[in-house]
């Protein structure tokens, strides 16, 4: 089964439906540094590297599943919350432009928790109204990663549409299964990482943490209330963030000293595969990248069902 990806990012939500069986046909997405990374990782998929204002929908190869994680700041109870009075919260209309046009037999939408409430309902409702003129019946769930065995809170709202009523029937969400593993299943603090990694003894960072860091099975961060611990081996959300202030990349107390964890362990607690690589880019850009990217196995679980599904 054939999938367009709209708002494709790194290709988190495309390597999850890879993983489940379907094929890629055509990704778009905007910026410079996040398509230097899905080219790398997804070498013969079509990638249209533009703002989705401009990408002519009539060009583009049919496709069964539709799928997009638009744009979450506007709606985030981290930003501003302008919904559709931000202009990236209006880009939810390029992917009905789209699906008007090529009509998928599904539509996968990811976005933030605060999705569902943000403007009191109205903006969902809005979302909502839009896929029903369409013809679409919906369901969505808003689910945190550690419910689905990724230790990482991570809360999101997932929308699945189908034009047939009869598949959204068949359709079953993923069940619950409690996170087994911790944090330090996914990162190794026996293994000597990169010096640069490393807090100098007389950083004041440094001095910070080591007064803060009581349990080590757990990680840290500075945040805008002071530093931030993880709870029961359980992340807190990575956020885009740690590209901009690098302070805010996570750190841990390792048998060496304190470290930030890598923009490769960043993609671990994503649930990314070890064969996805990045490019030759910043590190800034790498953890913004991380932020801004999906827990990859929650989102296997959604396109396994939409699989299962559609090949009813």
């Amino acid at each position: 089964m054939r999938v367009g990806s709209l708002f494709s990012g790194i290709g988190g939500i495309d390597t999850a439906f890879v993983q489940s069986g379907f094929d890629i046909v055509f990704a778009n997405e905007f910026d410079k540094d996040a398509c230097a990374t899905y080219r790398k990782n997804f070498p013969s998929t079509n990638l249209i590297e533009c703002d989705i204002r401009k990408l002519e929908a009539n060009l583009l190869p049919d496709v069964d599943v539709l799928t997009a994680g638009f744009p979450c700041q506007p709606f985030s109870i981290c930003g501003k919350q302008l919904g559709f009075g931000d202009e990236r919260g209006n880009l939810f209309f390029e992917i009905m432009r789209i699906a008007d046009v090529k009509r998928p037999n599904a539509i996968f939408l990811e976005n933030v928790a605060n999705l569902v409430k943000h403007d009191n309902g109205r903006t969902f409702n809005i979302i909502c109204n839009e896929l029903l003129k369409r013809k679409y019946n919906i369901s969505y769930k808003v689910t945190d990663a550690c419910d689905y065995d990724i230790p990482q809170h991570r809360t999101r709202t997932y929308i699945t549409a189908f034009k047939s009523g009869i598949q959204l029937n068949t359709f079953r969400f993923p069940e619950k299964r409690a996170s087994q593993r911790r944090i330090l299943d996914v990162i190794d603090i026996n293994s000597k990482a990169e010096e640069k990694y490393y807090l100098e003894k007389s950083s004041f960072n440094y001095q910070k943490l080591v007064r803060t860091i009581k349990d080590e099975n757990q990680i840290y961060r500075f945040s805008d209330y002071g530093i931030q611990m993880s709870k029961d081996g359980i992340s807190f959300t990575l956020k885009a963030n740690m590209g901009t202030w690098p302070n805010r990349v996570p750190y841990v107390k390792d048998k060496y000293g304190i470290r930030k964890i890598s923009p490769k362990e960043c993609l671990a607690l994503q649930g990314f595969p070890n064969n996805f690589v990045f490019p030759n880019i910043s590190e800034a850009s790498m953890y913004k990248q991380c932020g801004n990217t999906v827990c990859v196995p929650v989102v296997k679980m959604f396109a396994d069902e939409i699989f299962k599904t559609m090949a009813g």
